[in-house]
């Protein structure tokens, strides 16, 4: 009878495929927040009166506490010796604290012109806010990540993580096409009222969590009379398998080229509306939809590519594929000459696909080389070196725009603003890209050597490791 009742739970494809959907809200709530910000550089610039700089200070935030502090790193721990229950209800509630505190900064006009830590207040305590909740969805993400292993193991674990990401991007495809409508809404602009937004539907997320935890409950009590052998791994871990973890190539391969193709296309998402009015000439209303064209696509092709590491293999031949095209499309979004928006459109089509490709493959490929027992510390430590990545990439973009590309003034809704030339930022990503390829292509050999997998179907090696 046990047995019967773990198959309509883990077995049961309407039970799991329903745990999945409830923690990719969440995590579709996470980062509509993460993002919301994107395409209000102009704005702020003109409403606040932040330069690109500090805008670039500001979004560099999101990697202060989980590099510095090791947040994530700590997180991974918590999720290894605490579950995934109490580590995702924590990681909610401080993505909804730090969303709070950010839009407390951004809509409290009194702090600008007071000075920080040598920051303004307004930048400061935004940044704080936006680093406290990039703790709190880091963790999340990797404990989702956990979860989809623990529900989809041996099933069709890189389909699940693939439509993970596109529940996930359209968070990200909302914010980078209705920020600048909302903030504009109502006719008076104000950049705080989509943060707002963002905020009441971080509460929501979190209260669906808890929706999953009760899910995860029933799954746990289910299977409480399997034997130890087969006990839950989070029991199992200890702090001494970290150096397990670090001493495993392939897990370093992924996580450098994690950080690296990351870089390519977060930071790039930031600054990518802006990329449309100053490049392509697009009208600030409008410049959001282009870039929510990546998104929106990895709705459509990550799942589908998961689905086809999951049935036929090949998962480092698509990162190859995918860090290839990355090159291809960021060297082409450098070039000068190259100004028209049916031509970013399709750029950023392309982008979408290769931004499916990678992370299709990357995900589900760790299982194949750390052990369940160590996966939630494995993924903190590669969300970790991704933060160094998303911390320190938007700063350089930052400091490089007001450096070197400013190219003039003009003047957007009564706003005067500067004008940019982003053929050197779109020359930096393009450089990630090509590192990425490198690290995809010995990613690939050291899995010729060790046998992890990677090439193989993941229901198959599955099926071959239960045996």
């Amino acid at each position: 009878m046990v047995e019967q009742i773990r198959k309509t739970l883990r077995d049961s494809a309407p039970a799991r495929w329903s745990a999945l959907f409830i923690v990719s809200f969440t995590m579709m709530c996470g980062y509509f927040l993460t993002d919301i910000m994107a395409p209000l550089a102009g704005l702020l610039e003109g409403q606040l009166g932040w330069s690109r700089a500090e805008y670039g200070t500001f979004t560099s935030s999101y990697g202060w506490f989980n590099v510095f502090l090791l947040m994530l790193i700590f997180g991974g721990i918590i999720l290894d010796k605490l579950g995934v229950r109490i580590t995702g209800v924590g990681a909610a509630a401080v993505m909804v604290l730090g969303a709070a505190i950010k839009y407390w900064a951004v809509s409290n006009v009194a702090l600008r012109g007071q000075t920080l830590f040598g920051l303004d207040a307004q930048v400061f305590w935004a940044s704080i806010g936006f680093a406290i909740f990039a703790v709190g969805v880091e963790v999340a993400g990797i404990t989702v990540s956990k979860i989809i292993v623990k529900w989809f193991k041996g099933k069709e674990l890189a389909t699940a993580m693939g439509l993970q990401v596109a529940v996930a991007r359209i968070g990200t495809a909302l914010a980078l096409g209705f920020s600048v409508p909302i903030a504009k809404a109502m006719g008076v602009i104000d950049v705080s009222r989509p943060l707002l937004v963002a905020l009441i539907g971080l509460c929501i997320g979190l209260i669906a969590f808890f929706v999953y935890v009760v899910m995860d409950k029933k799954l746990d009590a289910s299977e409480a009379s399997e034997s130890v052998e087969t006990v839950n791994p989070e029991d199992e871990f200890k702090i001494s398998d970290i150096g397990k973890i670090l001493n495993n190539r392939g897990w370093w391969y992924i996580a450098i080229l994690c950080v690296l193709f990351y870089s390519a296309v977060f930071p790039f998402l930031k600054y990518a509306t802006d990329l449309m009015v100053n490049k392509f000439g697009v009208e600030e209303d409008l410049a959001g939809l282009i870039p929510m064209l990546l998104p929106f696509g990895n709705i459509l092709l990550t799942p589908l590519f998961g689905g086809i590491y999951d049935k036929k293999g090949k998962g480092a031949t698509i990162m190859i594929i995918g860090a290839s095209l990355l090159i291809i499309v960021q060297a082409l979004f450098s070039v000068p000459g190259l100004n028209s928006w049916i031509f970013a459109m399709v750029l950023v089509v392309f982008l979408g696909i290769a931004f499916s490709l990678v992370p299709s493959a990357m995900w589900p490929s760790v299982p194949k080389i750390i052990p369940e027992k160590r996966l939630g510390t494995a993924y903190s430590l590669i969300f970790w070196v991704q933060n160094w990545g998303l911390m320190g990439v938007p700063a350089l973009i930052g400091w490089v725009l007001d450096k070197y590309c400013i190219t003039g003034q003009t003047v957007r809704d009564g706003l005067t603003v500067n004008t940019y030339d982003y053929t050197l930022p779109m020359l930096i990503f393009t450089s990630f890209g090509v590192l990425a390829l490198i690290f995809a292509f010995l990613l690939k050999a050291e899995d010729k050597r060790k046998g992890y997998g990677l090439e193989m179907p993941n229901i198959v090696v599955e099926e071959i490791a239960e045996k």
